[in-house]
């Protein structure tokens, strides 16, 4: 149940951001789910460190909030029919450029959010 109930939480956000990045950058690029990927993987590098060390929250809830809301916050599927789309549009430049810059902003971002967590406990 706490898992369902924070992968509810966890997909309102990802919609609502993503609606949010492309109302202002437009829908030329992925640039929404590149986003909710970067930001999910910082948060899962921080939260994985704090929920444990810092707030020794129960099971129950470390899996609510990595599982649940963060699970269902980032969307690699979306991540992988939009490079799909790009490529069958033919714009191999965009699908290789958001392959790249997804793999290498967020496995960044998990480690600077678990580095920066490591810090603060």
């Amino acid at each position: 149940m706490f898992i369902a109930i924070g992968g509810a939480f966890g997909a309102m956000m990802r919609f609502l951001s993503q609606a949010t990045i492309y109302e202002l950058v437009g829908k030329t690029f992925p640039y929404g789910t590149l986003f909710v990927n970067v930001t999910g993987s910082f948060l899962i590098g921080l939260l994985s460190i704090f929920l444990v060390e810092k707030f020794n929250l129960s099971a129950e809830w470390h899996l609510a909030i990595l599982v649940g809301v963060l699970g269902s916050f980032t969307t690699f599927s979306t991540f992988s029919l939009e490079t799909l789309v790009l490529l069958e549009q033919g714009d191999s430049f965009k699908a290789m450029a958001n392959i790249s810059l997804s793999i290498v902003l967020c496995i960044g971002a998990v480690w600077a959010g678990a580095l920066l967590a490591k810090q603060l406990v």
